[in-house]
């Protein structure tokens, strides 16, 4: 059965690996270690050394999936019973599902009535704003809560990434066409924009990135990690968790990749 804890925890689904290989790749003068969690038949995806002037995609590094709704309008949140949070996304017949422990891409079933995805073991059963979820572990009973509009290339045009925290308030862009971060912090007092590097990218259940950067008066390491995630003032849902570490200082909160179109 699922653990039970406190609700800001948000731990589900421990247990559950679901193939899932996501697509990354990082353009740096060392190539980054790349693992992945789905499987052995990963391929780590091309990089992009010389990019066709006339593609729209971006030139900075390419960002795991699982960083993005794929299209889907906005981000949901449940509520569930054990106490655990999910986010949800739904482009097209797919389901896209992350929880504490990770990410899971989820296939339509054919049902009589409402909504049922599925992937190996794992079903997501939704009945307007309810939801059942169940898999090898246990069953949870889910309340549908928040939703969050995605943000596209219309709200930030030159961000690939958009990354955000509170107490204090905090930024970070990676910028779409060059492997370059703007950081704000302090409430917008203190703005910097880095030449950053690849250090690592996990792809599958457990997508993740590090990325490093050479500061002024320190390096910036940066973390970004596809779980479940909530801004810890308006609870409003997002697919990754950031961590940006500079000189003893440490931020944390919540981001998602930029989509191309809502």
């Amino acid at each position: 059965m699922f653990p039970r804890m406190s609700r800001r925890a948000k731990h589900v689904l421990s247990g559950v690996v679901c193939v899932a290989v996501l697509s990354g790749c990082a353009s740096a003068e060392k190539p980054p270690q790349v693992s992945d969690a789905s499987g052995d038949d990963f391929t780590p995806p091309p990089r992009l050394d010389k990019p066709d002037e006339s593609d729209d995609t971006p030139k900075s590094p390419l960002l795991p999936s699982a960083f993005f709704a794929d299209g889907a309008e906005a981000f949901v949140s449940w509520r569930c019973t054990p106490a655990q949070d999910l986010i949800s996304a739904s482009p097209g017949d797919n389901l896209r599902l992350w929880s504490a422990q990770g990410y899971y891409a989820l296939e339509r079933s054919v049902v009589a009535e409402g909504k049922r995805y599925r992937k190996g073991t794992l079903t997501f059963a939704q009945q307007g704003d309810e939801a059942h979820v169940e898999s090898d572990n246990g069953q949870l009973a889910c309340q549908q809560d928040a939703r969050r509009d995605a943000i596209t290339r219309a709200d930030a045009p030159d961000a690939i990434f958009k990354g955000q925290g509170n107490e204090p308030g905090w930024t970070l862009e990676l910028d779409r066409e060059t492997p370059q971060l703007t950081l704000v912090t302090q409430y917008g007092e203190q703005k910097r924009t880095l030449n950053y590097r690849v250090t690592r990218l996990d792809n599958g259940h457990q997508a993740a990135m590090t990325l490093e950067a050479s500061g002024a008066d320190a390096p910036v390491t940066v973390e970004l990690k596809a779980r479940a995630c909530f801004d810890s003032m308006s609870g409003k849902p997002y697919p990754v968790r950031v961590r940006v570490e500079e000189a003893g200082r440490t931020w944390v909160g919540c981001g998602q990749g930029i989509e191309r179109t809502r």
